[in-house]
């Protein structure tokens, strides 16, 4: 396995460098309940790539019950015996981050490495592409997925996903909105910026899930230019473009958006824009039934103690709690 290397800090621009994430021991900064943890002196973002996996050892959540007993993993079901190795793209914050020492942090990380404690494994977090993370996890590079990932019909086609967050889908324009977007035929005609693979780029264009009801395709209706869709293969990378000025807005879920905008007001704005809310899921093979349930036990065991609801807290994600019901709901698309 490779070693950690952090990113030169040459952009001066936003919350935490990034650059290669690989083997290094990671327990999570604490952080604080109103917003997830700011930098005193930010480096820029840059982007991440893809890394082997870095071991992290279990950090129980402020105030979270002593877990009573270990839910055990039938054995064959995970790639590593010990391990839960969980695919997340890495930076995607408040979710999931580096802190200034390099280590994953955010509240996916913490909630897969509590679900790890609970299961009697070490968690291990393996930065991996969006736009591959599903082939990622059914060709066996790891157990999971926590990673933002909204529940769709195409995706439960390929994995089985279960509920354990909720969030609306954002845009965020250069800070005062020059361009005045503010309503969605704002949009027609400007620049948009996303993430590849993610359900925006799908929003955008009309493709996947959106297929029949894109944005692009809703102002061709209205009689207005269409959207320039820009993907970028990182979510960093869309976000450096709307620093640039190289396009007019950033496209992201709803947490992600509002953390970048409280971390840098003199930056960047929320449009005041915001598209309808989805459930994300964590990922499971579709062959792993025994290691899908054991992961669910446990989240359902975290809502029910308190703990995941601290955890989301702590990076001032409480707003996309789900409930215990939702969590039991496999494949649940809202």
């Amino acid at each position: 396995m490779r070693s950690l290397r952090t990113a030169a800090a040459a952009i001066a621009v936003l919350v935490i460098t990034v650059s290669a994430c690989t083997t290094a021991a990671a327990t999570p900064s604490p952080a604080p309940a109103s917003v997830a943890p700011p930098v005193a002196s930010a480096p820029p973002v840059a982007s991440a790539t893809p890394s082997t996996a870095a071991s992290v050892a279990p950090s129980p959540s402020a105030g979270a019950a002593a877990v009573a007993s270990i839910i055990p993993v039938p054995s064959g079901q995970l790639v590593f015996a010990g391990k839960l190795v969980i695919c997340s793209d890495i930076p995607y914050p408040p979710q999931e981050f580096f802190d200034a020492n390099a280590n994953p942090i955010g509240s996916d990380i913490e909630i897969g490495q509590e679900i790890a404690k609970r299961l009697g494994v070490t968690p291990v977090i393996q930065n991996s592409v969006f736009d591959t993370i599903i082939a990622a996890v059914t060709a066996g590079k790891c157990d999971i997925i926590i990673s933002a990932q909204n529940i769709t019909s195409a995706r439960i086609k390929q994995v089985d996903m279960i509920p354990y967050f909720q969030a609306g889908q954002s845009f965020v324009v250069a800070a005062g909105n020059p361009l005045g977007i503010k309503v969605q035929n704002d949009l027609c005609g400007k620049k948009i910026a996303a993430e590849t693979g993610t359900t925006e780029v799908d929003y955008l264009q009309g493709t996947g899930g959106y297929k029949g009801q894109g944005l692009s395709a809703a102002c061709t209706k209205a009689k207005l230019p269409v959207i320039n869709v820009k993907p970028f293969g990182k979510d960093s990378d869309a976000l450096l473009a709307l620093q640039a000025g190289q396009v007019d807005a950033y496209f992201a879920d709803s947490p992600v958006a509002g953390y970048y905008t409280v971390q840098h007001p003199d930056q960047f704005a929320l449009s005041g824009l915001t598209l309808g809310v989805a459930l994300e899921g964590i990922s499971v093979p579709q062959s792993n039934t025994g290691l899908r349930d054991a992961v669910q036990q446990a989240l359902v065991a975290m809502i029910n103690d308190g703990t995941y609801l601290n955890i989301l807290k702590k990076y001032g994600d409480e707003s996309g709690a789900v409930t215990a019901a939702d969590a039991m709901s496999l494949n649940k698309t809202q």
